[in-house]
């Protein structure tokens, strides 16, 4: 149920019926200034070139075919074609009402054409604590995945693990010299993690790497696991590369492009050629000494996500890896399936600032200290709050400042008022109310009515800031008109006129839903108390 495409369906009527065929394109904005209506749209000047006519006179006939009643009041001409609409006090109850039925499902994609959607995130090698970088990456992918999910789709997160490999190896020496109190060995991991093992794991010093590897690499894996469960991010499949190289699948993959014709040999090398497809040069699979490539075991996996039934794969992967896009996508050409049904977010880097890291500010923060220092809801807005693709930098300080500088606060505590009014006086039974809204709840209203065309937007665009600014936007509404009701006692939602009071506690509701299911697409919590 979209409440602005509901409305503009007679406005697109009118212009099709006007243009002689097809049905226009027609896009509902508020004006800046409420003097001019409701909402106001630009279709008469965008089909004066085809219609070959001016601008005005077309909106001056699309008005005449609107006509008045009902949910559009009157419908008046400005400037040069502008179509402004005023909306009858009968649309803004009716649309608390249908916004109140849909309750959390409000906005929710109903789709017919069901994808089949798998979202790989994370996926850091077990070699180390996980990052605020890894944080961002999980953060972004979850909100994404249940962003599609709220579209109408069918969505899996998965984690690819790399337990197999020289870096694996490199990770179990690194233990194993630290057990020793050596230096880690040149390529190694300095970091503190493989101290923390090698006093946790009973194993010689004189061990086997493959045994010092063999049991640090569960153990720092699981607390991966619990670092992504601390952040409210869920996976569905842990994927194990050591499990895609013993399956026999590599090879499997290589055979079905070489099939399609995409693979050749050169200079004792097996290579895919995917510059056709748009990769920046070609690939190799096997290198002349028989061992087999990252790529191919990338291959490998395209596949395996394909032929378990999914149609679009999303890898959510980082600014160091732009080549990837180009490559991954190519790769799922050389097996048979279209490039676009690949994608690749790639986010950027973030930097944390504030003194509540203390010493280690500068430093690489860990996910783990980044929740410590600010919370796992701050964390978890502050992570998406920008697009993807642009640095962000955390301020720590401004993440737990209780008032509202504090975009965080500033919206659960909307929330907080809203739940604490439904919570004193009773959330209403009445279903219709002859009330009719002041310009304040209007404005609320008109907000909420953008909510379909919002969240649909930013699953579309795996955007989950957009939902992140939107409910910001919703939540400042509220609070200006909590505000009025303190200045002006007419405007209050506990008042003596009980068809006013019954209408504004609907609102105070839907208003209260939608935050909470926005904050709930980005994996932050609405607290009915702060």
């Amino acid at each position: 149920m979209d409440l602005l495409a509901n409305l503009a369906a007679p406005v697109a009527g009118a212009a099709a019926s006007l243009a002689g065929g097809g049905t226009p394109d027609v896009l509902l904005e508020r004006p800046a200034d409420p003097a001019h209506g409701d909402y106001a749209t630009t279709v008469a000047l965008r089909m004066a070139p085809s219609l070959k006519r001016a601008p005005r006179q077309i909106a001056e006939e699309i008005a005449q075919r609107i006509g008045s009643g009902g949910d559009i009041a009157s419908v008046e001409i400005a400037g040069p074609g502008f179509i402004n609409l005023r909306l009858s006090p009968t649309w803004y109850r009716n649309a608390v009402t249908r916004i109140r039925v849909d309750g959390d499902r409000y906005g929710a994609g109903r789709h017919d054409a069901r994808r089949n959607v798998l979202v790989e995130m994370v996926s850091a090698n077990p070699t180390g604590s996980l990052t605020a970088g890894s944080a961002r990456n999980g953060a972004y992918g979850d909100a994404v995945a249940r962003l599609v999910a709220f579209a109408g789709h069918d969505v899996v997160r998965e984690y690819y693990f790399n337990d197999a490999g020289v870096q694996i190896d490199r990770f179990g020496e690194s233990v194993r010299a630290r057990k020793r109190g050596e230096e880690p060995p040149e390529g190694g991991y300095p970091g503190p993690d493989p101290i923390a093992l090698a006093a946790e794991i009973d194993l010689p010093g004189d061990a086997s790497i493959a045994e010092w590897s063999a049991a640090a690499v569960p153990i720092m894996f699981e607390r991966i696991k619990a670092t992504l469960a601390r952040l409210r991010i869920d996976v569905d499949i842990w994927f194990s590369e050591r499990d895609l190289h013993a399956s026999g699948a590599i090879a499997r993959a290589i055979g079905t492009a070489r099939a399609a014709g995409h693979v050749y040999e050169r200079d004792g090398a097996v290579w895919l050629a995917t510059t056709p497809f748009g990769d920046d040069k070609d690939r190799v699979l096997i290198k002349a000494d028989g061992s087999t490539t990252y790529f191919a075991a990338d291959l490998a996996y395209i596949e395996h996500k394909f032929a378990r039934g999914h149609d679009r794969l999303l890898y959510i992967l980082g600014a160091d890896h732009h080549g990837y896009v180009g490559r991954l996508k190519a790769a799922a050409a050389c097996l048979g399936h279209e490039p676009a049904s690949v994608e690749v977010p790639i986010y950027q880097m973030i930097t944390v600032s504030g003194e509540r890291m203390g010493k280690r500010r500068g430093n690489v923060v860990t996910a783990d200290e980044l929740i410590d220092a600010i919370g796992v809801d701050a964390a978890r807005y502050f992570l998406v709050a920008r697009s993807h693709d642009q640095a962000m930098d955390i301020d720590l300080d401004l993440a737990v400042a209780q008032n509202s500088e504090n975009p965080v606060f500033y919206v659960q505590y909307a929330h907080a008022r809203a739940a604490k009014l439904l919570r004193d006086a009773g959330r209403s039974t009445a279903t219709s109310w002859a009330y009719d809204p002041r310009p304040q709840e209007n404005t609320l209203v008109k907000r909420l009515a953008e909510w379909p065309a919002v969240v649909r937007e930013a699953a579309e665009l795996r955007a989950p800031h957009r939902v992140v600014g939107y409910v910001h936007a919703l939540a400042g509404d509220w609070h200006r008109y909590h505000h009025d009701g303190k200045v002006d006692p007419t405007l209050r939602v506990v008042n003596d006129d009980a068809d006013a009071r019954d209408f504004r506690l609907a609102l105070t509701e839907v208003v209260a839903t939608t935050i909470r299911t926005a904050l709930a697409l980005v994996g932050v919590a609405a607290p009915d108390a702060m």
